[in-house]
């Protein structure tokens, strides 16, 4: 399989120091794009980095820079669109990223020797191409079908190394019982944050009241903020109330299946917003849970007994919607009904792992994958074991594959054949490389 791979994907070089020695120039022209000896030195320095990388890496990082170089200059001439905006919001998203990483934008400049804005500037560039490569290929290689026969064919042809090995699953059903939270405690919560929301228009900072009071650790060491995500990123009460504000405007309170929040507007850019948010999460008292424990405790009772069933016991007393399936549990990720044991809380995988087909377990106070702890019973409607995948019993996987096996197929063959219209000029002397020969024309 070819590969063509988007250049500083998510971990950016950011323009690694070539020898002092070496004086830059320009060693390959596809089109109007041009390929420097540093973009070649700096790529290999990364790839070198990492864990597995081939002998011959100084090829493979050239082919993948004139792959790039060709979709870029054709994407442009196609007037494929890439926008300031959406190339903004990523931007923010990676440096954000880097800075979870890192622990503060001091760190961050420090690491890469280099102020925010010429980090923000070389992250605008590479985001810029990765956008042209990736929007080009789509074009290339939109809507991929293929017929069973053909995925079959495909299949057939991959290494026992390309064959995916696929992780223990596990489909459940469950019976859920919530604690109980109290009005009272629902009241607290919402005057706590009217007060926060009141004190933000008295004139005190959104951020440093979401740094003290947040429940939702990850943003409060940001003063809240999420940074810039799209329209359809967010859980949709939060989203529609953050949709609708001004900037600097702050949400009254809005529920979701985290708890309680209010939302400041910091920034909008179309249909990409940046917020600050301060959580509350409702937590039952610890009576609330002893009357859950004692209620899911009644139930597994009773089904053990043969008093009751275990799909009339969801029916009867489950707390979750997921009742209205059956009790079924689907992955919120992918809506698929089997659970990568690897995917699930380590309570839970050590406990599912020792289970058989058909098993009913009180698993207590557990959260999935949802972020909604409760109390469960589970029960085990079918757990494979860790295999690699086959034709029969894992179509979608290898489907997957076939497809994406075609998609490079159909990218590699376009390459091959614009070739013959683009102005290409190469400098063998100084790369030095064994390339395919269709780049250098003869």
């Amino acid at each position: 399989m070819i590969r063509i791979i988007i250049i500083l994907y998510f971990f950016l070089s950011f323009s690694f120091v070539v020898s002092s020695q070496t004086i830059d120039k320009v060693v390959a022209v596809i089109g109007d794009e041009i390929i420097l000896y540093s973009d070649i030195e700096s790529q290999i320095i990364q790839y070198t980095s990492q864990a597995n990388f081939s002998s011959n890496v100084r090829c493979d990082v050239v082919e993948d820079l004139l792959k790039q170089s060709i979709l870029i200059h054709y994407a442009k001439l196609d007037s494929i669109e890439v926008t300031k905006d959406e190339i903004e919001s990523e931007v923010e998203k990676r440096y954000k990223y880097f800075e979870d990483q890192l622990g503060s934008q001091l760190k961050v400049e420090s690491y890469f020797d280099k102020s925010i804005i010429e980090i923000k500037s070389e992250l605008f560039n590479v985001i810029e191409n990765q956008m042209f490569v990736q929007r080009m290929q789509n074009k290339i290689a939109a809507d991929i079908k293929l017929t069973p026969a053909e995925v079959q064919k495909i299949f057939d042809q991959l290494s026992s190394d390309e064959i995916p090995i696929i992780p223990e699953q596990v489909e459940i059903s469950q019976i859920v019982v919530n604690p109980e939270i109290t009005k009272e405690q629902t009241q607290s919560i919402k005057d706590k944050l009217n007060s926060y929301r009141e004190r933000v228009y008295a004139g005190e900072d959104f951020k440093t009241l979401a740094i003290l009071y947040s429940d939702d650790i990850t943003s409060a060491k940001n003063g809240g903020e999420l940074g810039y995500v799209n329209r359809g990123d967010l859980v949709p009460e939060f989203e529609r109330a953050a949709f609708k504000l001004k900037k600097g405007e702050v949400s009254e309170i809005v529920v979701t299946k985290f708890g309680m929040h209010i939302i400041q507007l910091i920034d909008r850019k179309g249909e990409q917003i940046n917020v600050r948010h301060i959580l509350i999460k409702q937590k039952p008292n610890s009576y609330a849970k002893q009357q859950a424990n004692e209620k899911i405790n009644d139930i597994f009772n009773k089904i053990n007994l043969n008093e009751i069933t275990f799909d009339e016991a969801v029916q009867l007393y489950s707390d979750h919607p997921s009742k209205n399936n059956n009790g079924l549990v689907t992955n919120p990720t992918n809506m698929s009904t089997l659970l990568d044991l690897n995917d699930l809380p380590p309570f839970l995988k050590s406990k599912l792992s020792k289970v058989n087909k058909d098993d009913i377990l009180n698993v207590g106070y557990v959260d999935i994958m949802e972020n909604d702890l409760a109390y469960r019973i589970f029960k085990i409607n079918n757990k494979i074991e860790e295999h690699s995948a086959t034709f029969e019993n894992d179509f979608t996987i290898i489907n997957n594959i076939a497809t994406s096996y075609k998609r490079e197929q159909i990218i590699e063959d376009w390459i091959r054949n614009i070739i013959k219209k683009t102005f290409i000029k190469i400098d063998e002397d100084i790369i030095n490389c064994n390339l395919k020969n269709y780049w250098l024309k003869k």
